[in-house]
């Protein structure tokens, strides 16, 4: 997804037009996710970029885009161009925790 949305439309309280942006941006992840994964790969990753435009976008994670959102509203933007892309990914399997040290013999 490549777009630009509209910050403010007339006749329409700004912070539901955010509230909606965010819902079509949840939107389109949730479809993108269920699409079947290529041989191989255990997940989607999502590149993501947003800015007040196409040339300035900064990259930014999947879960900083809806604070990414809001910032853009609240500093006055007219709109924002969010671009997320979906690229099939291995899961990294969490930090295993350290090996518990064995117990002193006891003596009888």
């Amino acid at each position: 997804m490549k777009k630009i949305f509209p910050l403010k439309v007339p006749g329409k309280v700004d912070q539901r037009v955010v509230e909606t942006v965010k819902g079509d941006v949840r939107k389109y992840v949730k479809r993108e996710r269920r699409k079947t994964l290529p041989e191989g790969f255990s997940q989607w990753n999502f590149n993501c970029a947003t800015g007040p435009a196409r040339d300035t976008a900064t990259r930014c994670e999947l879960a900083e885009l809806g604070r990414k959102i809001d910032e853009a509203a609240n500093s006055g933007a007219a709109e924002i161009y969010v671009e997320i892309l979906a690229a099939p990914g291995h899961r990294t399997p969490p930090a295993a925790p350290p090996p518990a040290a064995p117990l002193p013999p006891t003596s009888p």
